[in-house]
């Protein structure tokens, strides 16, 4: 799925755009630091682990974001120079959260229904 991917990839390009609109002379680029590192590795081939990922679309989207988010508060504000690992792990204890907010309902269900009553 495309979830996963394309929003780690929009996370790492929103804080590093931001921080180098901020700032040019001390920090990077958006393109430097997608293509720097482990970072479209990550992307591609370790957060969209079937085990550990979410499995729904906005789950998935939620996950890709905050690995891309976190990577780049790693990379930028860390003592660390490469933060993907980092980051999917950090990510991966909050996927039961992120599962149980954004699962779908079920087609068909109200929640807020009463039951009927014997008759």
């Amino acid at each position: 799925s495309w979830h996963i991917p394309v929003s780690f990839l929009l996370g790492v390009v929103i804080l590093s755009g931001l921080t180098h609109i901020a700032n040019p002379a001390r920090y990077a680029d958006p393109l430097f630091h997608i293509f720097a590192g482990s970072v479209i590795i990550g992307a591609f081939f370790m957060a969209t682990d079937y085990v550990t990922s979410p499995t729904y679309p906005l789950g998935m989207i939620i996950f890709g974001l905050g690995c891309g988010l976190i990577t780049m508060v790693i990379r930028l504000w860390a003592g660390f120079p490469e933060g993907v690992s980092f980051a999917i792990l950090i990510m991966n204890a909050f996927v039961p959260l992120i599962e149980r907010y954004t699962r779908p309902k079920k087609f068909g269900s109200k929640p807020w229904a009463e039951p009927e009553a014997a008759s």
